[in-house]
């Protein structure tokens, strides 16, 4: 089992920068960031962290095609990956859906899966080939080449996935894996790594040599309870992005959401964490001690053939800068990257 850090790069640059060079100082993967205008650019800060570091890999899970041209998301990863030595990857998807209604875009008629399989194969061919023409149904080119050139021979690109099957499946067949994003439940993880599979075996590929990824809204510390409020305090925000069916396969009614996503939506973000109840909290979220969050991860999600966690770790400055809510208790990122480290990840070497 992989681990990696999803930041929210809304910290100041330096705290960022310094929490990369810890990830890569103590072994995880790869620290990822969502490619949105709502954050610091994550393509400016990972080349500002590519000299820093030497092993952690580094990318965007996901780049939002409806917004990111896919010629250009290739681009920027080729380039990322000349600054890293060979170190970067990209994670693309459709968007986040309150990203795209701010721009006025109705995500329901943008046919984001049709939309985000061409864009793989966009990118892929730009990756691989440095020049590409094609017509497409979103995206057509005449000889258009690069200068950029991957280091790697085989830049990854994989697919950012929540509603499925088809999801799932177009990461397995097409790309080269799949990250699911806010699922806690075996049920949830089964059903992903199931269809995932099924697109894996269509292409004639052995599934397990993929990369399943697990993007979980993540708090840990020695004060339990401490740990769950940091989670409580976000996961409406995050539940606003869930759909429905991907809400019951982790055992909550949309019914029970909705008046929190509407509380938020209306921007009384303290009615919305009232709302989240503990329960909801327990399962939109792995929070609490160090032992509970690997006994969930062991229990749940392990045995589903996930082989990467993913950790949307939640601070209290994250929290205050968010929320306005002040949380004490909950570490900050840098020791929850070393409890992580010290308490979590011996159990699935």
């Amino acid at each position: 089992m992989k681990f990696s850090y999803a930041m929210l790069p809304d910290y100041p640059l330096t705290e960022s920068l310094a929490s990369i060079r810890l990830a890569d100082e103590l072994g995880y993967h790869a620290v990822y960031a969502a490619d949105e205008p709502w954050h610091k650019d994550l393509w400016l800060l990972f080349a500002a962290a590519a000299a820093q570091t030497e092993q952690i890999k580094m990318g965007p899970s996901v780049s939002a095609v409806t917004l990111r041209e896919p010629t250009l998301i290739a681009q920027a990863a080729a380039t990322l990956d000349e600054l890293t030595g060979g170190r970067a990857e990209v994670v693309l998807g459709s968007g986040n859906f309150g990203v795209l209604a701010q721009y006025k875009i109705d995500w329901t008629k943008t046919k984001p899966l049709t939309r985000v399989k061409e864009a793989v194969a966009v990118v892929r061919t730009l990756l691989d080939e440095g020049t590409i023409t094609r017509d497409g149904e979103f995206y057509s080119y005449d000889g258009l080449f690069t200068f950029a050139r991957p280091v790697q021979e085989h830049l990854p690109v994989k697919i950012g996935a929540m509603r499925g099957p088809k999801s799932f499946e177009a990461a397995g067949e097409l790309s080269d894996g799949v990250h699911h994003a806010l699922s806690y439940s075996r049920e949830a993880y089964e059903y992903a790594v199931k269809h995932f599979r099924i697109g894996a075996e269509r292409a004639g590929k052995d599934w397990r040599s993929l990369d399943i990824g697990a993007w979980v809204v993540f708090a840990t510390g020695p004060d339990s309870e401490a740990a769950k409020q940091a989670a409580r305090s976000m996961v409406g925000l995050y539940a606003s992005a869930m759909p429905a069916e991907q809400l019951e396969r982790n055992g909550v009614s949309p019914a029970d959401v909705a008046p929190i996503i509407e509380a938020i939506g209306a921007g009384d973000l303290a009615r919305g964490i009232e709302l989240t109840t503990p329960e909801i909290t327990e399962k939109l979220s792995i929070s609490g001690t160090p032992e509970e969050v690997r006994e969930k991860i062991a229990k749940d999600i392990a045995p589903t053939g996930v082989n990467h966690m993913i950790l949307a770790i939640t601070d209290s400055a994250l929290v205050k800068s968010f929320t306005g809510r002040e949380l004490a208790g909950v570490p900050d990122v840098d020791t929850q990257l070393r409890l992580v480290h010290e308490h979590v990840m011996p159990a699935f070497r």
